[in-house]
């Protein structure tokens, strides 16, 4: 890999031009001001920036590659694809090779009976299509009343008006209301911080007694969906569902002719140690979003998968199409890239390797807790961790200052990038990450952390 040679002044033009002329997504102006990061490079779990410097990648690029940076198979299977079609779309009647290859190998290693797909560009546009096949199908089969859309407090689905609306955070919904109506919110499935004042060995699933009340208050009749992340993301803290949680969330679904919508944008493709996060409590959904590692983000490429049955209300006859589509969905050169990624994943065994990574992960982030009095809660599975700061590890109490973003800076400057959100450290390497980079990532943390407390004073 050649890296491009900057001088300081062409550095500092790029800087001023990154600050005045882009929108970051997700914009923080308190980190713009400190020094914006421009990359230039990246190979394996390593990012290189404007400057030369060498950062291992924790975050996997906001937990999308996978397979890790510069892999040349994923180059050569753009470039075949270029030289014989560079796009067509998938529209009306059209079809390209890859996109039909895709489809296929996502019927092979999706749960349960999803097999059939539209494809998209992103994660919300995902989501947001798998809510609207939730209504139209309702609206075709004479139940055009079930508009309603269950979710949960602390969820993410995305940034369309549509998936805002369903999304659990109030600083995320607030400056865009009002929202789609129908918005229904179930409480947040976090048992080390129950929003229910529970303990999970005595509670008897209140949570999911939360969301049977919610049901039956609202009327069933009037309820499309359900949309969840079987694992919740980062922005939660990766907190596992309690045993029967996940399953009994099926069944009212089932009952009640809820279409279940899990939300594997994040957790897809190998990351929890199976192919999709579901899995590890054997729930299939009705729909399912996925993106991101699809593509090891070589392209972008988006994806709702849903089953035959589902599907075939909107094949029966004219006029019973799916009323959706882009002009970028399923995009010729992305699909071929997902093809080339999703062989790599399989060929090098990485979802075996995510399940190892979690149990290696298990026992150091354990030991970590033991050594550093502010390390709380840990949660995680295959690559995808979270630790908690707390200002008391028996009581959990939270801490009233931001060490999180220190330690996350601390660690920038010292060569490794970590992502925080607050007092919440996300820990969601690649799948090709090796044990010796893993204990590097904690050889960080047990430098930063210390810094932390000095500096706060903890």
């Amino acid at each position: 890999m050649q890296l491009e040679k900057f001088t300081e002044q062409e550095i500092a033009r790029l800087e001023k031009s990154a600050r005045e002329r882009i929108i970051t997504h997700w914009a923080s102006n308190e980190d713009l001001a400190k020094e914006p990061k421009i990359f230039i490079g990246g190979e394996g779990c390593y990012l290189y920036d404007i400057r030369g410097r060498k950062f291992l990648d924790t975050f996997s690029s906001l937990i999308t590659t996978a397979i890790g940076h510069g892999r040349k198979e994923i180059k050569e299977a753009i470039d075949r694809q270029l030289d014989a079609l560079e796009f067509f779309p998938n529209y009306h009647d059209g079809f390209t090779v890859p996109q039909i290859r895709l489809a296929d190998k996502i019927a092979e290693i999706a749960p349960g009976d999803l097999e059939v797909c539209f494809f998209l560009s992103s994660g919300s546009e995902s989501n947001e299509t798998a809510l609207r096949l939730a209504r139209q199908h309702h609206w075709a089969n004479g139940k055009a009343h079930k508009y309603k859309v269950i979710a949960r407090r602390g969820s993410y689905h995305g940034t369309t008006l549509g998936t805002a609306s369903y999304t659990g955070f109030t600083s995320l919904r607030e400056c865009f209301e009002p929202l789609l109506p129908g918005a229904l919110f179930a409480p947040q499935v976090k048992c080390h911080d129950c929003e229910l004042g529970c303990k999970p060995e005595t509670c008897g699933l209140r949570c999911l007694k939360a969301v049977e009340d919610l049901i039956k208050w609202e009327n069933p009749d009037t309820i499309s969906a359900m949309i969840m992340d079987p694992l919740p993301g980062s922005n939660s803290g990766y907190p596992p569902p309690p045993a029967g949680y996940l399953q009994g969330i099926r069944e009212l679904c089932s009952k009640h002719d809820i279409f279940l919508i899990f939300d594997e944008v994040q957790t897809g493709f190998g990351k929890t140690g199976k192919w999709f996060a579901c899995e590890n409590w054997g729930v299939t959904p009705d729909m399912m979003s996925i993106s991101k590692a699809i593509t090891s983000g070589y392209l972008p490429l988006g994806m709702m998968v849903t089953t035959k049955k589902i599907a075939s209300v909107f094949n029966e006859k004219p006029g019973a199409e799916f009323r959706s589509g882009s002009t970028y969905g399923g995009h010729t050169v992305s699909c071929a890239a997902a093809l080339a990624n999703i062989e790599i994943i399989e060929k090098e065994n990485l979802v075996e390797r995510a399940a190892d990574i979690g149990q290696y992960l298990t026992k150091k982030f354990a030991e970590l807790k033991a050594r550093h009095r502010i390390v709380g809660e840990v949660h995680g599975m295959g690559t995808l961790w979270a630790i908690e700061l707390t200002a008391d590890q028996a009581t959990n109490k939270k801490l009233d200052v931001d060490v999180g973003t220190f330690i996350r800076d601390w660690c920038w400057k010292n060569g490794m990038i970590l992502r925080n959100n607050g007092n919440i450290l996300v820990i969601a390497p690649a799948l090709i990450i090796t044990n010796e980079e893993l204990d590097q990532v904690v050889e960080y943390l047990d430098q930063a952390i210390p810094a932390a407390i000095k500096y706060f004073a903890l």
